[in-house]
């Protein structure tokens, strides 16, 4: 895989609650980002991957359906984990 454990738990003590906290939003939120730049980076050298571009375009959706959740449940997390993230609405 691509992302080591370490380099996970980094992400999800950074956007998560702590670095075992794998289940909140915010943390899946940050390692769908982490995997869909890698994905994208891949498809730039691969134009006709089109497997990877299906999951690159699931995963996009995913994130899609998670941050919907979060601006229902706490507009505030939404905002906090898109400021951070870079990801545009």
């Amino acid at each position: 895989m691509y992302l080591s454990k370490e380099e996970k738990e980094v992400l999800f003590a950074k956007h998560g609650k702590g670095k075992n906290d794998t289940g909140s939003a915010e943390g899946q939120i940050a390692i769908f980002t982490q995997r869909i730049e890698h994905l994208t980076v891949h498809l730039k050298k691969n134009r006709k991957d089109y497997n990877t571009e299906r999951s690159l375009v699931m995963l996009v959706g995913k994130r899609r359906s998670l941050l919907d959740y979060l601006t229902k449940k706490d507009v505030l997390r939404y905002r906090a984990i898109v400021k951070e993230l870079g990801l545009r609405k």
